[in-house]
């Protein structure tokens, strides 16, 4: 299997686990936080709805350079985080499908303000920042809503909330 397809494959199988995720963020607690130094929970619903435009960031660019401007989106609904993430997907999945194995082994290179922090082969750095970076998030996401106290569904099978 090229490696194109098995990224896709991973990508819609772990789109489920994050759609029912960003199904069920209360859109009115969007300021709440577990903490002073946490991530407000409606930028971080929004943060992992936007991930998958790492994968154009990647394949489409010989690198990414950190020491830009950002300005921090915060999406108002669930309708709002669900069309964020579906339409950042299929455009990942497009840009996945007109990748070959020859363009993923090419080298991207993550900086900070022009100095380098690491160079990785494509195929390496969508793994990191776009997969494992968005399945961190994730998680991150499930531990907010548990100490709000909404119940979890299963991502890799049945939860403590919903058992069956």
């Amino acid at each position: 299997m090229s490696l194109n397809k098995a990224l896709i494959a991973e990508l819609k199988i772990e789109s489920t686990s994050t759609k029912k995720l960003l199904e069920i963020v209360p859109a009115e607690k969007s300021d709440w936080a577990p903490h002073e130094k946490s991530m407000k929970l409606g930028r971080l619903a929004t943060h992992i709805a936007e991930i998958p435009i790492w994968v154009e960031r990647i394949v489409n660019a010989d690198g990414f350079d950190f020491g830009g401007k950002f300005t921090p989106n915060v999406a108002e609904s669930n309708e709002a985080l669900l069309k964020i993430f579906t339409e950042k997907q299929d455009a990942a999945i497009e840009i996945l499908e007109a990748a070959t194995d020859e363009k993923l082994n090419e080298p991207w290179t993550i900086k900070r303000g022009g100095q380098v922090i690491a160079q990785l082969p494509k195929k390496v750095a969508l793994r990191n920042i776009a997969f494992n970076h968005l399945y961190h998030h994730r998680g991150q996401l499930s531990v907010y809503l548990r100490l709000l106290d909404i119940p979890i569904p299963g991502m890799y099978g049945p939860s403590a909330d919903m058992p069956n």
